[in-house]
Protein backbone atom coordinates (compact mmCIF):
# COMPACT_ATOMS: atom_id res chain seq x y z
CA UNK A 1 0.00 0.00 0.00
CA UNK A 2 0.79 3.37 0.08
CA UNK A 3 2.32 5.48 -3.33
CA UNK A 4 2.82 4.07 -6.79
CA UNK A 5 2.56 4.37 -10.04
CA UNK A 6 0.35 3.13 -12.61
CA UNK A 7 -0.56 -0.71 -12.10
CA UNK A 8 -2.83 -2.32 -9.34
CA UNK A 9 -1.73 -2.50 -5.88
CA UNK A 10 -2.46 -5.22 -3.60
CA UNK A 11 -4.59 -2.91 -1.84
CA UNK A 12 -6.50 -1.73 -4.94
CA UNK A 13 -7.14 -5.40 -5.63
CA UNK A 14 -8.53 -5.94 -1.95
CA UNK A 15 -10.91 -3.00 -2.42
CA UNK A 16 -12.42 -4.08 -5.69
CA UNK A 17 -12.76 -7.98 -4.02
CA UNK A 18 -14.41 -6.76 -1.30
CA UNK A 19 -16.72 -4.69 -3.43
CA UNK A 20 -17.02 -7.52 -5.61
CA UNK A 21 -18.39 -10.08 -2.67
CA UNK A 22 -20.71 -8.46 -1.11
CA UNK A 23 -18.30 -6.58 1.95
CA UNK A 24 -19.90 -3.45 2.86
CA UNK A 25 -17.84 -0.69 2.60
CA UNK A 26 -19.56 2.89 3.12
CA UNK A 27 -17.62 5.90 1.66
CA UNK A 28 -17.51 8.58 3.50
CA UNK A 29 -15.58 10.90 1.62
CA UNK A 30 -13.94 12.28 -1.84
CA UNK A 31 -11.40 15.01 -2.42
CA UNK A 32 -9.31 15.61 -5.19
CA UNK A 33 -5.40 17.14 -4.69
CA UNK A 34 -2.18 17.80 -6.05
CA UNK A 35 -0.53 14.25 -7.40
CA UNK A 36 3.26 13.87 -5.92
CA UNK A 37 4.21 12.25 -8.96
CA UNK A 38 3.03 14.81 -12.29
CA UNK A 39 2.23 18.09 -9.85
CA UNK A 40 -1.37 18.68 -11.38
CA UNK A 41 -4.06 18.84 -9.13
CA UNK A 42 -5.82 15.49 -10.47
CA UNK A 43 -5.09 13.04 -7.43
CA UNK A 44 -8.79 12.12 -6.55
CA UNK A 45 -8.79 10.38 -3.09
CA UNK A 46 -11.54 8.52 -1.86
CA UNK A 47 -12.34 7.49 1.74
CA UNK A 48 -14.13 4.50 3.35
CA UNK A 49 -15.33 3.25 6.29
CA UNK A 50 -15.14 -0.87 7.55
CA UNK A 51 -16.03 -2.53 10.39
CA UNK A 52 -13.27 -5.27 10.19
CA UNK A 53 -13.96 -8.51 12.72
CA UNK A 54 -12.06 -8.70 15.53
CA UNK A 55 -10.47 -4.75 15.15
CA UNK A 56 -13.32 -2.08 14.65
CA UNK A 57 -13.89 0.66 12.48
CA UNK A 58 -11.27 1.12 9.77
CA UNK A 59 -11.03 3.72 7.27
CA UNK A 60 -9.36 2.69 3.86
CA UNK A 61 -8.02 5.17 1.50
CA UNK A 62 -7.65 4.97 -2.23
CA UNK A 63 -6.84 7.42 -4.96
CA UNK A 64 -5.66 7.37 -8.56
CA UNK A 65 -4.51 10.69 -10.67
CA UNK A 66 -6.64 11.25 -14.09
CA UNK A 67 -2.93 12.50 -15.64
CA UNK A 68 -0.31 10.16 -14.58
CA UNK A 69 -2.31 7.25 -13.15
CA UNK A 70 -0.33 7.74 -9.91
CA UNK A 71 -1.96 5.63 -6.98
CA UNK A 72 -2.54 6.52 -3.41
CA UNK A 73 -3.56 3.79 -0.61
CA UNK A 74 -3.72 4.08 3.24
CA UNK A 75 -5.57 2.56 5.89
CA UNK A 76 -6.52 3.48 9.57
CA UNK A 77 -8.27 2.88 12.64
CA UNK A 78 -11.45 5.08 12.68
CA UNK A 79 -11.12 6.28 15.95
CA UNK A 80 -8.12 7.63 17.75
CA UNK A 81 -6.39 7.15 20.94
CA UNK A 82 -3.85 9.00 22.70
CA UNK A 83 -0.24 8.47 21.17
CA UNK A 84 1.28 4.86 22.17
CA UNK A 85 3.99 2.22 22.29
CA UNK A 86 2.07 -0.84 21.27
CA UNK A 87 4.87 -4.15 22.60
CA UNK A 88 3.89 -7.41 20.71
CA UNK A 89 5.90 -10.52 21.83
CA UNK A 90 6.26 -12.94 19.25
CA UNK A 91 7.03 -16.35 20.58
CA UNK A 92 6.26 -18.56 17.66
CA UNK A 93 4.58 -19.92 14.74
CA UNK A 94 0.97 -18.54 16.05
CA UNK A 95 1.67 -15.13 16.73
CA UNK A 96 3.34 -14.64 13.13
CA UNK A 97 -0.51 -14.75 12.49
CA UNK A 98 -1.41 -11.68 14.48
CA UNK A 99 -2.67 -8.68 12.37
CA UNK A 100 -0.89 -5.16 11.80
CA UNK A 101 -2.22 -2.21 11.09
CA UNK A 102 0.22 0.48 10.54
CA UNK A 103 -1.26 4.24 10.57
CA UNK A 104 1.48 6.00 8.09
CA UNK A 105 2.29 8.13 10.65
CA UNK A 106 3.89 5.18 12.98
CA UNK A 107 7.26 3.49 13.04
CA UNK A 108 7.79 0.01 13.43
CA UNK A 109 10.84 -1.72 15.15
CA UNK A 110 12.42 -4.28 16.21
CA UNK A 111 15.46 -4.06 18.43
CA UNK A 112 16.75 -7.60 18.06
CA UNK A 113 18.30 -6.57 14.78
CA UNK A 114 18.17 -2.76 15.64
CA UNK A 115 15.63 -2.74 12.30
CA UNK A 116 13.58 0.08 12.15
CA UNK A 117 10.59 1.83 9.48
CA UNK A 118 9.78 4.88 10.25
CA UNK A 119 7.48 7.25 8.40
CA UNK A 120 7.84 9.88 6.22
CA UNK A 121 6.51 12.24 3.10
CA UNK A 122 5.37 9.23 1.18
CA UNK A 123 4.85 6.99 4.23
CA UNK A 124 2.80 4.16 3.79
CA UNK A 125 -0.70 2.92 6.25
CA UNK A 126 -1.05 -0.74 5.56
CA UNK A 127 -2.93 -3.85 6.78
CA UNK A 128 -0.67 -6.85 6.78
CA UNK A 129 0.53 -9.71 9.76
CA UNK A 130 3.52 -9.91 11.53
CA UNK A 131 5.23 -11.84 9.04
CA UNK A 132 4.13 -9.39 6.19
CA UNK A 133 6.00 -7.18 8.51
CA UNK A 134 9.35 -9.18 8.36
CA UNK A 135 9.52 -9.58 4.87
CA UNK A 136 8.92 -5.89 4.03
CA UNK A 137 12.10 -5.78 6.57
CA UNK A 138 13.93 -8.42 4.70
CA UNK A 139 13.08 -7.03 1.24
CA UNK A 140 14.53 -3.83 1.79
CA UNK A 141 17.84 -5.25 3.50
CA UNK A 142 17.72 -7.57 0.45
CA UNK A 143 18.03 -4.23 -1.75
CA UNK A 144 20.77 -2.34 0.99
CA UNK A 145 22.58 -5.11 0.63
CA UNK A 146 22.66 -6.65 -2.64
CA UNK A 147 25.85 -4.95 -3.32
CA UNK A 148 27.69 -5.40 -0.30
CA UNK A 149 29.94 -8.61 1.16
CA UNK A 150 29.33 -7.63 5.03
CA UNK A 151 29.46 -9.59 7.64
CA UNK A 152 26.40 -7.43 9.91
CA UNK A 153 24.07 -7.70 6.38
CA UNK A 154 24.28 -11.58 6.17
CA UNK A 155 23.65 -11.57 9.83
CA UNK A 156 20.56 -9.49 10.05
CA UNK A 157 19.00 -11.67 6.56
CA UNK A 158 19.88 -14.76 8.25
CA UNK A 159 17.76 -14.04 11.42
CA UNK A 160 14.97 -12.60 9.27
CA UNK A 161 14.75 -15.54 7.66
CA UNK A 162 14.56 -17.77 11.01
CA UNK A 163 12.04 -15.47 12.27
CA UNK A 164 9.64 -15.75 9.15
CA UNK A 165 10.29 -19.61 10.00
CA UNK A 166 9.06 -19.09 13.37
CA UNK A 167 12.77 -19.94 14.63
CA UNK A 168 13.48 -16.96 16.30
CA UNK A 169 11.77 -14.59 18.85
CA UNK A 170 11.55 -11.49 18.99
CA UNK A 171 9.55 -8.38 19.99
CA UNK A 172 7.84 -5.91 17.63
CA UNK A 173 6.81 -2.41 18.46
CA UNK A 174 5.14 0.25 16.75
CA UNK A 175 5.45 3.92 18.25
CA UNK A 176 2.40 6.12 16.78
CA UNK A 177 1.43 9.41 17.54
CA UNK A 178 -2.35 9.20 16.49
CA UNK A 179 -2.58 6.28 18.52
CA UNK A 180 -4.64 4.57 15.30
CA UNK A 181 -2.25 1.59 14.77
CA UNK A 182 -3.13 -1.74 15.78
CA UNK A 183 -1.27 -5.57 16.58
CA UNK A 184 -4.17 -8.34 16.99
CA UNK A 185 -2.91 -12.10 18.02
CA UNK A 186 -5.53 -14.81 18.40
CA UNK A 187 -4.00 -15.76 21.19
CA UNK A 188 -3.03 -13.03 23.58
CA UNK A 189 -2.75 -9.28 23.38
CA UNK A 190 -0.13 -7.07 23.29
CA UNK A 191 0.83 -4.37 26.25
CA UNK A 192 0.25 -0.81 25.01
CA UNK A 193 1.83 1.84 26.87
CA UNK A 194 0.94 5.72 26.59
CA UNK A 195 3.68 7.77 25.09
CA UNK A 196 4.31 11.23 26.53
Amino acid sequence: MGFQRGGDSVFTRTMEYLRDHGVFLQKIGEMETRCPACGSRGLVIEDYLYDMPGVGRVILSTGKCRFCGYRYTDVRVAEAKEPRRIIYRVEGLEDLNALVIRASTATIRIPEIGAEMKPGPAAQGFITTIEGVLHMFRDVLEFLCRDRKDRVCAEKLEWLNRAIDGKEEFTLIIEDPDGVSVIKGKSKEPVIELLR
